[in-house]
């Protein structure tokens, strides 16, 4: 007798799960952000055929993750403008840090990509409502779409503060690699 996840599975062969990554959702056309995936959603990313992982948390990412990239041959991004744990005062972000993630996210050469951290909230979340600043969102769509993230807890003051200072004019876009998205 089949079990119910096999109903209708004539083969007997196990049904693959596709499960996203917790807080996962396309910000773009071939941009994604999410919380660290675990190895349940392996065969939901793999769907996504990504070029590129861009890594925001001070912690290393577990190792499911780390072969996942390996497996794939996707380009991985990491420490991006800190050095150590402890050199920058809120989670390791840093306008360098947030300017690096942006310029490899106006780079389509590095599409499809999907942003993550440990959770998809606060790190991520700078990072995208950055980016949507960058593509000239008002800062009330900014804040709604960053807080739809947070949970329970609510969002952060300072992220939306450090969003809210961040000067867009510091990145640099060339228009030849730039996703369209970014040029409208």
């Amino acid at each position: 007798m089949q079990d119910e996840d096999n109903k209708g599975n004539t083969d007997n062969k196990p049904i693959t799960r596709v499960v996203p990554p917790l807080n996962f959702s396309a910000v773009e056309n071939g941009l994604y952000r999410s919380g660290q995936p675990s190895a349940l959603s392996h065969s939901f990313l793999e769907q996504l055929n990504l070029k590129s992982v861009v890594w925001l948390a001070i912690e290393d990412p577990n190792d499911s993750l780390l072969r996942f990239i390996d497996d794939h041959d996707i380009s991985f991004f990491y420490n991006l403008g800190y050095d150590a744990m402890g050199s920058n005062s809120w989670d390791g972000l840093s306008e360098s840090s947030i300017k690096q993630a942006l310029e490899i996210i106006a780079d389509k050469r590095n599409h499809p990509l999907l942003v993550c951290c440990g959770m998809g909230r606060h790190r991520t979340g700078t990072v995208i409502g950055c980016l949507r600043k960058l593509q000239g969102w008002n800062l009330a769509s900014i804040g709604e779409e960053y807080r739809r993230y947070t949970g329970i807890k609510g969002g952060r003051i300072l992220v939306e503060l450090l969003i809210e200072a961040f000067d867009v004019s510091t990145i640099s876009i060339n228009p030849q690699v730039a996703p369209e998205w970014l040029l409208r």
